[in-house]
This record gives C-alpha cells, sequence and structure tokens, in this order.
C-alpha cells in the first residue's frame, strides 16, 4: 500500500516512532544489494517529503556502497517489520560528516531507541532524502 510522504496519517508516523530495528538495503558497486540491520529514524518534516537517518561508523560497507554510487548519491530502502505491520521508505541517499548534523542524527536516534550511542568519532550519518513509501501500519 503507497503511502502519501506529505501526509502519511497518524498510524504510519506512529510505527515509525516506536522501537523497531530496522534494514537497510544499499546497492553494491556490482549492484547486487547489501541488507544490514540499522537503527532508522523517521523525519517527516524535512526536505519536501521527508529524511530517514542512519547513524553509523564512516568504515563500514553500508557507508562505502553510498559513496562508490557517486555524488548523485544512491538508491536505498530502508524497511521495518512487525508482526503484520511493515513499512519501507525509499528515497536517494548521501553521506553526512558535519559535526551538527551527526549531532542532531544521534539525539533523535535517542529520542526514538531509549540511550544515547557512545561517543565515536567515526560516525557519520547516512541521510535518506524520501522519495516514496509504502506499508501497513
Amino acid at each position: 500500500m503507497a503511502i502519501d510522504l506529505r501526509a502519511p496519517g497518524d498510524p504510519f508516523l506512529g510505527f515509525w516512532r516506536e522501537y523497531h530495528m530496522s534494514t537497510l538495503t544499499t546497492p553494491r558497486p556490482d549492484g547486487t544489494p547489501h541488507v544490514v540491520a540499522v537503527g532508522v529514524t523517521y523525519d517527516p518534516e524535512g526536505g519536501e517529503k521527508g529524511i530517514a537517518r542512519v547513524i553509523t561508523n564512516k568504515h563500514s560497507r553500508k557507508v562505502a556502497n553510498v559513496l562508490a554510487a557517486g555524488p548523485g548519491g544512491a538508491r536505498v530502502a530502508v524497511c521495518q517489520v512487525d508482526k503484520g505491520r511493515w513499512s519501507t521508505l525509499e528515497g536517494v541517499a548521501t553521506i553526512r560528516t558535519e559535526p551538527e548534523v551527526v549531532a542532531d542524527a544521534v539525539e533523535r536516534y535517542a529520542a526514538r531507541y531509549g540511550r544515547t550511542p557512545t561517543p565515536n568519532p567515526d560516525r557519520v550519518v547516512i541521510e535518506i532524502t524520501l522519495t516514496r513509501a509504502m506499508g501497513r501500519a
């Protein structure tokens, strides 16, 4: 079921505020999918259709995959499932390294997951400018 990212509705928003682990799918340089478990936050107010953020280490495979796609970013998807409820957010990922962007993403992560990650000087943000959403929340 398609979701209107400009007016996603309370059940959809609520589902993305609950504690759920997600998966992030990035394209490897050879085009095959790389899928890993992540914590993700969804900001429906960011950008034209919203932004999803994943905090991670700058040396991770997922970061390398996004960087390998070039300056335009990589087409990616984040998904979460809870019994019969599910949601996928799709968009274009870029890597953000600015300290204020990383700090904001860490705060959002702490609010959703109830814990602040330990400091990491190699932390970056995979920022996903959303283009599409689907699901059943």
